[in-house]
């Protein structure tokens, strides 16, 4: 089993800056790749940015060059620095991770005010 807990979202203008985190516990020795997702209303859960074991990032083109995600593994963090935020970044954002199951965070709420 692993739990993952988010922290860091609120409300931002746009333009403004946040760092999402996601603390990690359990069997997390056996994660293959962590990821963030968002969820807007009314819209699909969709991938944010995923990394891997090994170091590896993915980004979805809409948040590239904007945000960076990355790994703390001494603290079993995983973080999601967002940049020039847009109003069209408003979401729940989830913390994921997987090995041969599938985990999800609580979520965490942006909101970007134009």
């Amino acid at each position: 089993q692993v739990q993952l807990v988010e922290s860091g979202g609120g409300l931002v203008q746009a333009g403004g800056s946040l760092r999402l985190s996601c603390a990690a516990s359990g069997s997390i020795f056996s994660i293959n790749y962590m990821g963030w997702y968002r969820q807007a209303p009314g819209k699909q859960r969709e991938l944010v940015a995923r990394i891997t074991s090994g170091g590896n990032t993915n980004y979805a083109d809409s948040v590239k060059g904007r945000f960076t995600i990355s790994r703390d593994n001494a603290k079993n963090t995983l973080y999601l620095q967002m940049n020039s935020l847009k109003p069209e970044d408003t979401a729940v954002y989830y913390c994921n991770a997987a090995n041969n199951r599938v985990y999800w965070g609580q979520g965490t709420q942006v909101t970007v005010s134009s």
